[in-house]
Formats: C-alpha cells, sequence, structure tokens
C-alpha cells in the first residue's frame, strides 16, 4: 500500500515573528499518524499572496496531502479564503447554513454582527464545506490533480473540532490507509544515553517494520514503538520484553505524565497528597491539579518561598533552619511534615533550593513524608532556571512516586 504523505503549510506573521507559538502543527501531525498518514515537510509563511501561492506550488511536488491553517478570520490579512478561489478556479458563493450559524451565535451572545463578520459566510463554490460548529471560520476540502487540500482556521479549538470531526473521517474513507499503533513506555531515572546502552541488544533484535524512537524531557524518557495495525502481536511482543528489561526505571506503559500516574496510584488507593514548594513556585501543584479527578487526591498546596513563609505559614522551626540551613534535608522534610499534618492529606512533598547557580553549584532538596515515614533526596541540577524547574519537577515526582510504591 503506498504511503501517505502529508505537508502543512501555516500561515500568518505573527508565527514567523515568534509572537504566536505554531501548536497547529504538532497537533494535527498526531492526528494523522494514528490513521497512517505521515507529515514530511511543515513550512511557515507570512500574510503575502505570492508567498502561500509559492508555498502551496512546492508542496504539491511532494505530498498527496496539503493542510493549511490560518488566514480564515474577518479581517484585513485573512486572505488565505480568496486565494484559493483563485488557486482552484472557482468565485466565491455565500453558503446559507454558514450564515444563518454565524447569525445565531452572534443573536445567542447579544452582540452586534458586522459586515466582516457576514464574509464569513462567503466560500469558494468548488471546495467542499467542513462544518465548524465552534466558530464561524468554515474549513475548506478541495481535490485537484489526485492532492487534497484542506484549508483549517488557525485557531486551535476550532481548527482541532473540524480536524477530528470533519477532516480525518473523511480523509480515512479518501485514503484507506492502516493504522498506525504507537506503544510507549514512560521512564524516569535514567538519561537517553544509558537507557541505549542498557537495551542496545534488544533495539539491534527489532526486526525492520517496527520502529525505536527515544523521546527525551528533562527528567523523563519516554520510548516509543511504532509498526502497522497488521503486527499488532509482534509489537506487543516486543514491547513486553522492552518493559521487562526496562522495570526499575517504569513509571507508565501508556502514554502518560508522571502526575497523572501518581493521581491514579492515589485514587486506586484511596489516599492523598499535599504539597509544599518553595524554589518551584507552585509549579508542582499546578502539575498535580491539570489531572481531571485530581481533587480526589489532591488536599492542597503551599508556596511558603521565603525563610519567614516557611516558619510563620507552615511551621518549620527556627532552630531547624538555622543550624542545618534552610536548603538541607532536615529543612526539606520538616516543611513535609508539616504540610501533612496541616492539611491532612496521606503524602506530603517538599523542595527547597536554587534553580540559579550559587557558589559554582545548584541544588534542590525533595522531602517526602507519610505518618511514621520520611525520605530526603539532593537533587544537583545543571540547566538554566526553566530547564531546572522541569528537571526538578519530573525528578522530585517520580521521587513522590517510588515513595508510595515502596508500600
Amino acid at each position: 500500500m503506498k504511503p501517505v504523505n502529508c505537508s502543512i503549510i501555516t500561515i500568518g506573521d505573527e508565527l514567523l515573528i515568534g509572537q504566536t507559538i505554531d501548536t497547529n502543527s504538532a497537533w494535527i501531525a498526531q492526528q494523522l499518524n494514528t490513521i497512517g498518514i505521515w507529515v514530511k515537510r511543515r513550512v511557515a509563511v507570512g500574510d503575502l499572496k505570492d508567498d502561500i501561492l509559492s508555498a502551496l506550488d512546492e508542496e504539491n511536488k511532494h505530498a498527496d496531502l496539503i493542510i493549511l491553517t490560518g488566514g480564515l478570520g474577518p479581517t484585513a490579512d485573512d486572505i488565505t479564503k480568496p486565494l484559493l478561489c483563485e488557486y482552484f478556479g472557482g468565485q466565491l458563493i455565500e453558503d446559507k447554513e454558514i450564515l444563518e450559524h454565524i447569525t445565531r451565535i452572534f443573536t445567542t451572545r447579544k452582540r452586534p454582527m458586522l459586515d466582516v463578520n457576514l464574509k464569513q459566510a462567503m466560500v469558494p463554490d468548488n471546495c467542499t464545506i467542513l462544518f465548524n460548529e465552534v466558530g464561524t471560520a468554515a474549513g475548506m476540502w478541495f481535490e485537484k490533480n489526485n492532492t487534497v487540500y484542506i484549508s483549517l482556521p488557525g485557531v486551535p479549538y476550532e481548527m482541532q473540532h473540524i480536524m477530528s470531526e470533519r477532516a480525518i473521517p473523511k480523509l480515512k474513507d479518501f485514503f484507506q490507509t492502516p493504522s498506525i499503533l504507537h506503544r510507549t513506555l514512560v521512564t524516569s531515572g535514567e538519561g537517553e544515553s544509558f537507557i541505549a546502552a542498557r537495551i542496545h541488544d534488544f533495539e539491534e533484535q527489532l526486526p525492520s517494520y517496527i520502529k525505536l524512537a527515544y523521546l527525551p524531557k528533562l527528567g523523563s524518557v519516554k520510548l516509543r514503538l511504532t509498526a502497522s495495525d497488521i503486527q499488532e502481536d509482534e509489537i506487543e511482543k516486543h514491547f513486553e520484553k522492552l518493559k521487562t528489561l526496562l522495570k526499575n526505571i517504569t513509571v507508565s506503559d501508556e502514554d502518560i505524565d508522571i502526575e497523572e500516574a501518581i493521581n491514579r496510584i492515589l485514587l486506586s488507593r484511596n489516599e492523598t497528597l499535599s504539597i509544599a514548594e518553595s524554589c518551584t513556585g507552585g509549579q508542582l501543584a499546578a502539575r498535580i491539579t491539570s489531572i481531571k479527578g485530581s481533587s480526589n487526591i489532591f488536599k492542597g498546596g503551599l508556596v511558603p518561598y521565603s525563610i519567614e513563609s516557611k516558619i510563620n505559614m507552615l511551621g518549620v522551626k527556627k532552630e531547624t533552619i538555622e543550624t542545618y540551613d534552610v536548603i538541607s534535608s532536615e529543612t526539606v522534610i520538616e516543611m513535609a511534615e508539616r504540610c501533612r499534618e496541616k492539611l491532612h492529606s496521606t503524602y506530603a512533598l517538599s523542595v527547597s533550593g536554587h534553580l540559579e547557580k550559587q557558589e559554582n553549584e545548584t541544588i534542590v532538596w525533595v522531602g517526602l513524608s507519610k505518618e511514621g515515614r520520611t525520605f530526603s533526596k539532593k537533587v544537583n541540577v545543571y540547566y538554566d532556571r526553566e530547564k531546572n524547574g522541569v528537571f526538578v519537577g519530573n525528578t522530585a515526582l517520580n521521587l513522590l512516586r517510588l515513595f508510595i510504591l515502596e508500600e
């Protein structure tokens, strides 16, 4: 079966100057990959007609499917729709269903509808409309010389809705591609190069139709096996072997983050968590609460950033800090204990340290507490402030996960 290759063209000056980060391409690529369509090229162009036309002509040489995002709004710099009308030799006509939809949106929201809003109902007469229930800019499907072109709005939630509800089902029927299987192992505690050395023989023995990818993050590495759905039994066999080889550093055999793994463990045990974090300033609590249903396991978080707040708000003894320093095993253990007691949780996690270099070293201490049991660990970090925050977060959460599983 011939592979289906895709090019993504993102449109907008704001993407080229870095004012807006392109998250659409990554999301689209992930969705297409699940139905056996591979994104081979990604191109960003500004709001210039000639640049967009040149990109279309160039990508047509490489792709069976071209997806465009952006330039479908009601303002003067949104030129994609008339440009596509010209490119495919059509003319703009008013679509009654879209007009009724737009009118209903503005009426419901009790907002005046301007002429530029009405123009959103104008679409090329030679496209298939991909209806947009959550916004005013419809998606459009064109076919030319055995190539499919899809134009989508740049607003992420509108793009995702049209892609999921309209484009993906239509693409599956049009190209009839095999599904792609991914099996992902999430690990923490060892770096990418160490893992690669451990599984060298496993990787060498993988059949050519199963691909292994390393997806490293700061403090965590995901390993993904990929094959088509006709090799489901084979990919499962090799995935089980990979799990066995990396059992001691495995966080999950699903593609989830450490915070979701912790949420699942605590929920299954009917246990709870609280957090006291200094240098990370609430990042850990934010990660825990980003998980749906975390209110069932998370009691709350405190950010005692200064020495005074550690003493007055959290209840750490002044003598502990004066004797052992604010960044020490003794201090983070006491932070965790006081946090657990104040918020009445089963477990408490604490962090205190510097995310920027101080006197030639950067040290963060992590503390953990459960009634009758404590643990602390010094974490050396080597990056800039932002990266250190991510690394400390992944490391601290994994230490918490291991602390919970010890029982």
